[in-house]
């Protein structure tokens, strides 16, 4: 990866509905493929009730499709984004600047990484 191979979306500015949020990572999905990036951090936030956001919600729900029609390889939770997690592993190895990231090993249910 270089350093324009990942960028930062955020779902949660301006607090969005989930459908504005879920339009909002669409449109950044198709961008990021367009030109050519590696992965893109999503933050989406947890939820101000401290058991998981809806938006949060939403946006694996869609990610899970997203992946199933091949849109995108894979996603990585944000508390699943270390070594110690096999869904994060292979591609931590393979695009190792993901290490870089400020949220790497601090289990963030804030973000997710996806992955092209």
């Amino acid at each position: 990866m270089k350093n324009n191979d990942i960028y930062t979306v955020n779902l949660e500015s301006g607090m969005p509905t989930v459908s504005e949020a879920l339009k909002h990572l669409e449109f950044a999905v198709s961008t990021a493929k367009s030109r050519k990036y590696k992965a893109i951090k999503l933050i989406h936030g947890y939820g101000s009730s401290g058991v998981g956001g809806k938006i949060k919600s939403g946006v694996h729900t869609k990610l899970i499709s997203m992946k199933k029609s091949g849109k995108i390889a894979d996603f990585i939770k944000g508390e699943e984004f270390t070594p110690f997690e096999s869904c994060a592993q292979k591609y931590i190895l393979k695009y190792t600047e993901l290490t870089r990231d400020s949220d790497y090993l601090k289990c963030n249910h804030g973000i997710t990484i996806v992955i092209f």
